[in-house]
C-alpha cells in the first residue's frame, strides 16, 4: 500500500464583490480537497470566507482608474508570490484578471469562468485572460461556438 502523502493543490480564488464573488461562492462545496485562498474586494464576506482559507481584501479597481489598478497589481503580486498557487480560478472583473495574469507568470494553471451577466460578448477581463487560460468556461452556449478554446459546461447559478 502506498503511504506517500500528497500535497493538496493550492487554489487562488479571485473575484470582485457582488455577482462575480456570488458565482464563485456557488462552487464552495468543491474546495474541500484543495488548499484555497481568496483575493476579493469585499470586506463584508471576509469572515464567511475564512472558514475555507486565507482571505486577502484589496481595493476595487477598473480601467477608469489606472493608478488604482497599478496599486492592486502590486498588492496582488505580493499575495501571489507569498501563496504560490498551483491554480488560479476566477469569475471575473479586474481583480480576477490581475490574479490570473500574475498566477500565470509564476507557472499556475488558469481557469476563467466568464460571468453569466455577459450575454452579448465575453467580458473585457475575460477577453484579456482568454489567451493565457488553461480552461476558459462561458456560461452562455453561443460563446463556445463564437470563440476558439471557450467551453460551455452549463451555468453556475
Amino acid at each position: 500500500m502506498n503511504t506517500k502523502k500528497y500535497k493538496k493543490l493550492k487554489i487562488c480564488l479571485a473575484a470582485s464583490a457582488g455577482g462575480h464573488l456570488t458565482q464563485l461562492l456557488k462552487l464552495a462545496k468543491t474546495w474541500d480537497e484543495y488548499d484555497p485562498f481568496f483575493i476579493t474586494t469585499c470586506e463584508a464576506v471576509k469572515n464567511k470566507l475564512e472558514q475555507y482559507g486565507n482571505v486577502y481584501i484589496t481595493a476595487e479597481s477598473n480601467r477608469e482608474h489606472p493608478l488604482k489598478v497599478l496599486k492592486v497589481l502590486f498588492y496582488c503580486l505580493r499575495i501571489i508570490l507569498k501563496e504560490r498557487p498551483d491554480v488560479v480560478i476566477s469569475t471575473g472583473a479586474a481583480i480576477g484578471c490581475v490574479a490570473c495574469i500574475l498566477g500565470k507568470l509564476i507557472g499556475a494553471k488558469v481557469i476563467w469562468i466568464d460571468s453569466i451577466t455577459n450575454v452579448e460578448k465575453l467580458s473585457l477581463s475575460g477577453r484579456l485572460v482568454r489567451p493565457i487560460s488553461n480552461l476558459f468556461l462561458a456560461q452562455w452556449q453561443q460563446f463556445a461556438k463564437q470563440y476558439p478554446n471557450v467551453f460551455f459546461e452549463g451555468t453556475i447559478i
